[in-house]
């Protein structure tokens, strides 16, 4: 039975989820593992899907309904016989048999949560509701990728798992934070009530090839920026503060979490503390050095300092960061660089 790393640590007994399939104990018949990515077309989710296809034991399936992400992510699996892409939308119940469910489905940068916020949080608790029958039905094992901001604006530094948070339930960021709070007491309830075996991944800041390049999120920002010459925009007053993950650490930590086993939630993230104003100088020295720094106004309810404590990954996952920022900066200069059409000087 998975061990529980639960915020009150209390100690539930889960009933055995069902057998996939009869084939699993089969002799002679060797199937695949098969694994389904929600939001698999997306930032992280793509880097997923590379990861899990280097196993050729895997079948993958994504499913994605490209409101933030992009089949151009998935281009170099588009007809492998062990890849499958479907169009879905998973505030839509789906019906596909499977191992293993990797639910990243969720818009998770400010630009697109607050664009639509009422389908933000129908994604955070219909879809996560939908894959948790899903995972029941089949007997699947199921990882959340849940996020720093069920923290809130922290009173406590840095963020452990025990810690329950500081949100404002009606704040504009909302539809994110409480959805994912949602979403983790819906996974919670699930494997308590239903016996299904649960993983729970709070990922911090992420970076790196592929991020959206207008999505609002501080690195795209500053990069793009530097690379069409613009003022880096930061936002007042500067001391704020995040952590950033290069995006193949954190893939890494949530394949160690599914095959793992511990329930979480467990911290993936870097706990490298960058200022805001120290990442545009940063990004400002490697990239562009011309480009001016300016200050603008602050969005509500943006938290001040960042940054996990990933002691349980370490103990528990045998996983930490490994690259830099200095060192993964410019590999997602290089992939915005060729997406911009924008050669370096």
């Amino acid at each position: 039975m998975a061990k529980e790393v639960s915020n009150g640590d209390q100690n539930s007994v889960s009933k055995p989820p069902p057998s996939p399939s009869p084939l699993r104990n089969s002799k002679f018949f060797q199937s695949n593992m098969r694994i389904l990515v929600t939001g698999g077309a997306g930032f992280i989710g793509s880097h997923l899907v590379d990861k899990l296809m280097q196993n050729e034991k895997n079948e993958v399936i994504v499913a994605d309904n490209y409101f933030t992400g992009s089949k151009d992510n998935l281009r170099k699996w588009i007809g492998h016989p062990r890849f499958e892409l479907i169009r879905h939308d998973v505030t839509e119940p789906l019906l596909i048999e499977v191992d293993q469910i990797y639910h990243l489905a969720c818009p998770a940068s400010p630009i697109f949560y607050k664009y639509n916020p009422v389908k933000t949080i129908k994604t955070n608790v219909i879809g996560t509701l939908n894959m948790l029958g899903l995972a029941k039905r089949v007997g699947a094992r199921i990882l959340l990728t849940s996020t720093s901001e069920v923290y809130g604006d922290p009173l406590v530094h840095p963020q452990e798992e025990s810690y329950w948070g500081n949100v404002n339930p009606i704040g504009v960021r909302s539809c994110y934070d409480e959805g994912k709070r949602v979403a983790e007491t819906l996974m919670f309830d699930y494997h308590r009530q239903h016996g299904i075996e649960i993983r729970i991944a709070r990922i911090f800041n992420t970076y790196g090839p592929r991020m959206n390049i207008d999505d609002g999120r501080v690195v795209s920002n500053f990069i793009a920026q530097a690379i069409r010459g613009e003022s880096l925009t930061v936002q007042a007053p500067g001391t704020q503060t995040r952590s950033f993950c290069f995006v193949s650490d954190m893939v890494d930590g949530l394949v160690r979490l599914m095959e793992g086993e511990n329930t979480g939630p467990i911290n993936i993230g870097n706990p490298g503390e960058f200022t805001m104003l120290e990442l545009a100088e940063t990004v400002k020295e490697l990239i562009n050095p011309k480009v001016e720094i300016s200050m603008v106004e602050n969005t509500p309810d943006d938290p001040r300092q960042r940054k996990p404590d990933i002691t349980k990954a370490k103990e528990l996952l045998g996983w930490e960061p490994k690259i830099k920022l200095r060192e993964g900066l410019p590999l997602m200069e290089e992939d915005f660089r060729l997406r911009l059409g924008v050669a370096r000087n």
